[in-house]
Protein backbone atom coordinates (compact mmCIF):
# COMPACT_ATOMS: atom_id res chain seq x y z
CA UNK A 1 0.00 0.00 0.00
CA UNK A 2 1.02 3.57 -0.68
CA UNK A 3 -0.14 6.62 1.20
CA UNK A 4 0.08 10.01 -0.51
CA UNK A 5 -0.12 13.28 1.38
CA UNK A 6 -0.28 16.61 -0.43
CA UNK A 7 0.54 20.02 0.98
CA UNK A 8 1.09 23.57 -0.17
CA UNK A 9 -2.34 24.63 -1.32
CA UNK A 10 -3.57 28.07 -0.26
CA UNK A 11 -5.19 31.28 -1.41
CA UNK A 12 -3.10 33.25 -3.90
CA UNK A 13 -3.69 36.22 -6.18
CA UNK A 14 -3.81 36.02 -9.96
CA UNK A 15 -0.31 35.89 -11.36
CA UNK A 16 1.12 34.41 -8.20
CA UNK A 17 2.97 31.15 -7.65
CA UNK A 18 2.56 28.10 -5.46
CA UNK A 19 4.50 24.92 -4.97
CA UNK A 20 2.59 21.78 -4.08
CA UNK A 21 4.32 18.80 -2.55
CA UNK A 22 3.32 15.17 -2.30
CA UNK A 23 5.02 12.71 0.00
CA UNK A 24 4.60 8.99 -0.53
CA UNK A 25 4.94 6.49 2.28
CA UNK A 26 4.30 2.84 2.87
CA UNK A 27 6.05 1.64 -0.25
CA UNK A 28 8.44 3.20 -2.69
CA UNK A 29 6.97 4.79 -5.78
CA UNK A 30 10.26 5.30 -7.55
CA UNK A 31 9.36 2.70 -10.19
CA UNK A 32 5.97 4.17 -11.03
CA UNK A 33 4.51 7.09 -12.90
CA UNK A 34 3.21 9.86 -10.66
CA UNK A 35 0.84 12.64 -11.54
CA UNK A 36 -1.17 15.61 -10.42
CA UNK A 37 -4.86 15.99 -11.15
CA UNK A 38 -7.31 18.69 -10.13
CA UNK A 39 -11.02 18.98 -9.60
CA UNK A 40 -13.02 22.19 -9.54
CA UNK A 41 -16.51 22.34 -8.02
CA UNK A 42 -19.07 20.76 -10.33
CA UNK A 43 -16.43 19.50 -12.73
CA UNK A 44 -14.75 16.19 -13.39
CA UNK A 45 -11.27 15.46 -12.14
CA UNK A 46 -8.78 16.45 -14.84
CA UNK A 47 -5.17 15.71 -15.63
CA UNK A 48 -2.62 18.41 -14.83
CA UNK A 49 0.77 16.78 -15.28
CA UNK A 50 2.73 13.59 -14.84
CA UNK A 51 6.30 12.47 -14.46
CA UNK A 52 7.71 9.09 -15.36
CA UNK A 53 9.81 7.14 -12.90
CA UNK A 54 13.21 8.52 -13.84
CA UNK A 55 12.00 12.10 -13.63
CA UNK A 56 13.26 12.90 -17.10
CA UNK A 57 9.99 12.71 -18.99
CA UNK A 58 7.13 15.00 -18.04
CA UNK A 59 3.71 15.57 -19.56
CA UNK A 60 1.26 18.43 -19.11
CA UNK A 61 -2.28 19.42 -19.92
CA UNK A 62 -2.42 22.13 -22.55
CA UNK A 63 -4.06 24.47 -20.07
CA UNK A 64 -0.99 24.50 -17.79
CA UNK A 65 1.82 23.98 -20.27
CA UNK A 66 4.50 26.63 -19.85
CA UNK A 67 3.18 27.67 -16.43
CA UNK A 68 3.38 24.49 -14.34
CA UNK A 69 6.33 22.22 -13.79
CA UNK A 70 6.37 18.78 -12.21
CA UNK A 71 9.39 17.13 -10.63
CA UNK A 72 10.20 14.19 -8.40
CA UNK A 73 12.85 13.17 -5.91
CA UNK A 74 12.96 9.39 -5.80
CA UNK A 75 15.37 9.36 -2.87
CA UNK A 76 12.78 11.19 -0.79
CA UNK A 77 9.71 9.58 -2.38
CA UNK A 78 8.28 12.99 -3.23
CA UNK A 79 6.77 14.73 -6.23
CA UNK A 80 6.25 18.47 -6.56
CA UNK A 81 4.15 20.74 -8.72
CA UNK A 82 5.47 24.25 -9.25
CA UNK A 83 2.67 26.52 -10.41
CA UNK A 84 3.44 29.95 -11.84
CA UNK A 85 1.29 32.65 -13.43
CA UNK A 86 -1.75 31.32 -11.66
CA UNK A 87 -5.21 32.16 -12.98
CA UNK A 88 -8.66 32.03 -11.37
CA UNK A 89 -9.48 29.03 -13.55
CA UNK A 90 -6.70 27.12 -11.79
CA UNK A 91 -8.81 27.13 -8.63
CA UNK A 92 -9.44 23.52 -7.65
CA UNK A 93 -8.56 20.75 -5.27
CA UNK A 94 -5.26 19.30 -6.44
CA UNK A 95 -4.61 15.58 -6.05
CA UNK A 96 -1.41 13.61 -6.17
CA UNK A 97 -1.68 10.19 -7.77
CA UNK A 98 0.57 7.19 -8.25
CA UNK A 99 0.24 4.38 -10.71
CA UNK A 100 1.27 0.84 -9.80
CA UNK A 101 3.78 0.74 -12.63
CA UNK A 102 5.27 2.86 -15.36
CA UNK A 103 2.59 4.03 -17.80
CA UNK A 104 2.54 6.10 -20.96
CA UNK A 105 -0.48 5.72 -23.23
CA UNK A 106 -2.92 6.15 -20.33
CA UNK A 107 -0.93 8.80 -18.52
CA UNK A 108 -3.76 11.34 -18.77
CA UNK A 109 -6.47 9.04 -17.44
CA UNK A 110 -7.81 9.06 -13.90
CA UNK A 111 -8.40 5.31 -14.12
CA UNK A 112 -4.70 4.64 -14.74
CA UNK A 113 -3.76 5.65 -11.19
CA UNK A 114 -4.35 3.40 -8.21
CA UNK A 115 -3.21 5.52 -5.27
CA UNK A 116 -4.56 8.97 -4.48
CA UNK A 117 -3.95 11.61 -1.86
CA UNK A 118 -6.66 13.47 -0.02
CA UNK A 119 -6.14 16.66 -2.01
CA UNK A 120 -5.06 20.21 -1.24
CA UNK A 121 -7.12 23.30 -2.03
CA UNK A 122 -5.72 25.94 -4.36
CA UNK A 123 -7.71 29.13 -4.69
CA UNK A 124 -6.69 31.89 -7.08
CA UNK A 125 -8.40 35.22 -6.50
CA UNK A 126 -9.05 37.62 -9.36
Amino acid sequence: QVQLVESGGELVQTGGSLRLSCVASGRTVRATTMAWFRQAPGKEREFVGAVRRNGGATYYADSVKGRFSISRDNAKNTVALQMNSLRPEDTAVYYCAAATTEILSTIHQVSAYYYWGQGTQVTVSS
